[in-house]
């Protein structure tokens, strides 16, 4: 059967449309059909890359004898994670509560007016039929005292929402202590924070070597380091095609859960970027060449013809997960020959037992090889013969908030590593969402094929695209970007702010939920309240508004509770928090004569976050430049930190000496 799934713009809904449960999305004809028939509901929420989503849905989903259950006595209601991020985080606040731990596929009964009164994860089909029946029974026969938990939840969360915005201040001492936590939590042997299963923590790489640049702080920058080449050096990353996947699921980032998600890579891409300016000798190298691969990754896999990208490609294919991937010995001496199979097989640590599934391996590459143009033309035959495989699928929406840290990526790395095209990418991408997602003056969350989606976007979609056009700007020295991403955070302050200088996930005027979110920890991408902190700091800068710079300072404050408890999970409000305290940090540059050698100095030297704005001629639209041309015909430097510049200097030693003394940039 065909559901109501089948015209969804999620390409998650529509991966159920044929399933012969009777799907509705998410809305007030949902709820009106559960109390309707005064039916629970079952909410299930996941995404399309999601493996253990694909596990439920084969086992439970496409099962005639679940549907049967779930028609006769529910109202099911399928949602797409992220395409309503504001739905999940509301259910996933009370999944955690309820269990300790959260993941998807979420699982969560409700009342007919949305109040959860189970919450959990995947469940078997048995588990879940069990779960049906006994649920169900409860409802017909103690319908008020369901009701009656279902309620309590939601005061429960209540409270302790209002608990959590209770502000403080990431001061320099907060930021110490950060550090010193995360060396607490280092793995010294394998690097990264804690134990298996191990995320890339971007926003936290980020933290340190802005750190380091501010303080000096060793400690930070071998963390960072060594870090980043762990993951690097692992089958975390794709050493075939570039970019990384979701996450590894041991310890020493050898085996991937095979994901790969956009707000990942673009995250990486400056990281590794911030690395390759700060480190030196095979590090910087290895930073270098990461960049490179994974902004070809980003540009040819998840580019959408649109000129947007793509959210995810899926874990699994074919419903393995992994098998796109993987190798064995005798695959590799078939695709390269004897001789070259069993050279790389030693090189990417390919064994006869395997290091995955099924006597297969992950691809590493724990050292260069002696050979750069060997290794360069193997690396091409295998990507030849893996692409002769069958491939993963891709959720080609575009979600407004990951193309945002897309462009911030594409224009900071395209302008570090003199990359043009990279920027060009971030433009179109800024000119999509611009003309697609801005619908009289409000941002939409996604779009799938040029068709934009009807959710409306969150704080972390007008935080992370407002915070992308103005290093968009950096990068062109354009003023349209820096005058849209003004607009963006108007917008923002009037309509997410709860009035204390911390900001609610959803607009004023959105649809209710049962709890109005307001998130206050960074996971595997910033929050709306760390997004728009930064947003609003980057701006400030570039812009040279005192206000927007001070209202960044009081974004930070409710994120400090979450930095002193655990660092992990305040990545970016702590790395805008450097940015803060280091002026935040600009080199802008007029046009003239010696323009090319000053960028180049100014490329050398700015420490992590701090970004060049180049002169084009007539500055008008460039504030840090305005009023500030070359000299005696030269172009002429000015380095700024805050709303403050310094005086002009024309010679790139100068510069250099000059940036050598900045603590650190935005």
């Amino acid at each position: 059967m065909t559901n109501r799934l089948a015209n969804a713009t999620s390409p998650y809904l529509r991966q159920h449309a044929d399933n012969p449960v009777g799907w509705w999305e998410w809305g007030p004809e949902a709820f009106a059909e559960a109390k309707r028939r005064n039916a629970p509901v079952l909410l299930s929420v996941g995404y399309a890359a999601c493996h253990w989503c694909h596990v439920m849905a084969h086992e439970s989903f496409e099962d005639d004898a679940v549907a049967r259950v779930l028609n006769d006595g529910w109202v099911s209601i399928k949602v797409d994670r992220e395409e309503r991020p504001d739905i999940d985080t509301v259910y996933m606040t009370a999944t955690t509560a309820m269990t300790g731990h959260g993941g998807w596929p979420m699982t969560c009964l409700l009342t007919p007016e949305g109040e959860p009164f189970w919450c959990g994860t995947y469940l078997p089909r048995a588990q879940f039929l069990q779960l049906l029946d006994a649920a169900g029974q409860a409802w017909a026969e103690r319908e008020d005292e369901v009701r009656a938990g279902g309620a309590h939840v939601v005061s429960v969360l209540r409270e302790a929402q209002g608990r959590e915005r209770a502000a403080g201040k990431l001061s320099p001492a907060a930021l110490d202590a950060a550090v010193a936590a995360l060396h607490t939590g280092f793995d010294p042997v394998h690097a990264g924070f804690g134990t298996a299963p191990k995320f890339p923590p971007s926003m936290v790489l980020e933290f340190l070597l802005r750190h380091h640049a501010r303080t000096g702080d060793g400690t930070a920058l071998e963390m960072a380091e060594a870090t980043a080449v762990a993951m690097a050096r692992g089958g975390l990353y794709d050493q075939v095609d570039g970019g990384f996947a979701r996450y590894a699921v041991d310890r020493a980032w050898v085996v991937p859960h095979f994901e790969k998600m956009l707000y990942d890579n673009s995250q990486l891409i400056r990281v590794y970027g911030h690395l390759w300016q700060r480190a030196e000798g095979p590090v910087r190298d290895l930073a270098g060449r990461v960049v490179r691969e994974s902004v070809t990754f980003l540009l040819e896999r998840l580019g959408t013809a649109e000129g947007g990208f793509a959210s995810s490609l899926d874990a699994d294919t074919d419903g393995t997960e992994g098998s796109t991937y993987v190798w064995t010995p005798s695959q590799l001496v078939t695709v390269l020959g004897a001789d070259d199979g069993e050279r790389a097989a030693a090189l990417l640590s390919v064994t006869p037992g395997g290091t995955f599934e099924h006597g297969t391996s992950t691809l590493q590459l724990l050292e260069d090889p002696d050979d750069p143009a060997w290794w360069a033309e193997v690396r091409a035959r295998l990507a030849t013969a893996r692409a002769a495989r069958p491939q993963p699928a891709l959720d080609d929406k575009v979600v407004t908030a990951w193309n945002g840290l897309a462009i911030a990526a594409l224009a900071d790395a395209g302008s570090l590593l003199e990359e043009p095209e990279w920027v060009a990418a971030a433009a179109r991408a800024a000119d999509l969402l611009l003309q697609l997602h801005l619908t009289d003056g409000r941002l939409r969350r996604s779009s799938r094929a040029g068709v934009v989606g009807a959710a409306e976007a969150v704080a972390e979609d007008y935080g992370d695209l407002a915070e992308g056009l103005v290093v968009l700007h950096a990068a062109t020295g354009q003023g349209r970007w820096l005058e849209e991403a003004g607009r963006l955070l108007e917008t923002a302050l009037a309509r997410f702010g709860d009035g204390d200088g911390g900001f609610h996930d959803t607009a004023d005027d959105a649809e209710a939920l049962v709890l109005r979110p307001a998130s206050r920890g960074d996971n595997a991408e910033p929050c709306g309240q760390s997004a728009l902190a930064g947003a609003l700091l980057a701006y400030g800068a570039a812009a040279g508004s005192a206000e927007h710079l001070a209202l960044a300072r009081t974004a930070l404050g409710p994120m400090a509770g979450v930095a002193a408890a655990d660092p992990r999970f305040a990545g970016w409000a702590l790395a805008v928090a450097e940015g803060d305290l280091a002026g935040p940090l600009q080199v802008a540059i007029s046009a003239g004569e010696g323009q090319a050698e000053l960028a180049g100095s100014a490329r050398r030297s700015l420490p992590p976050g701090g970004f060049l704005v180049l002169g084009g001629g007539d500055d008008e639209d460039v504030p840090l430049l305005r009023d500030r041309g070359p000299v005696q015909g030269r172009a002429a430097a000015y380095v700024c930190r805050g709303t403050v510049c310094d005086l002009p200097v024309t010679d790139p030693e100068d510069l250099a000496r000059a940036l050598a003394g900045a603590p650190g940039g935005t």
